[in-house]
């Protein structure tokens, strides 16, 4: 969620090649769509043909996380996505997010991970989606440009 400005494009391109592969009938990209990664991975799946699908942590989602700058990007993906899911918590929070992480692991053949290799500071951050993913033979794919940062 907190990549650099700079960082963004960078990303993108990362995860377009890295999903060149994938084009056709076949790729499709689960996503909680939220500000940086997400939203960049999501975009980069568009782009290249590919089915979105997208898991909100709760019903409220938009209106409760999704700032004002970031709305129009969160909107237009949501409209462009296949399927929009909808998890059964009323707020934004620890259980929500790792549920909607659950539901991601559980739904792919490869986890594509926007990682700088920190350490994460709970079960919903990046690091240890990726230590579950490993935990649960789910290969994947860290993509961390040159000269990406965060924020």
């Amino acid at each position: 969620m907190n990549l650099t400005p700079d960082s963004e494009p960078l990303v993108y391109e990362a995860i377009k090649q890295a999903l060149t592969s994938y084009i056709g009938d076949d790729l499709v990209g689960v996503s909680c769509i939220a500000r940086g990664a997400d939203s960049v991975f999501a975009q980069a799946v568009l782009d290249l043909g590919g089915r979105l699908e997208v898991v909100l942590p709760c019903a409220n989602y938009r209106e409760q996380k999704v700032k004002p700058d970031h709305a129009p990007v969160f909107d237009a993906l949501s409209s462009r996505a296949a399927k929009v899911s909808t998890l059964p918590y009323q707020e934004a929070n620890r259980q929500a997010y790792e549920a909607a992480n659950e539901v991601l692991l559980s739904s792919g053949d490869l986890l594509f991970a926007v990682w700088d290799g920190q350490d994460g500071v709970d079960r919903g951050s990046t690091a240890s989606v990726v230590k579950l993913a490993h935990e649960r033979g789910l290969p994947v794919q860290v993509i961390w440009p040159e000269g990406a940062a965060r924020a």
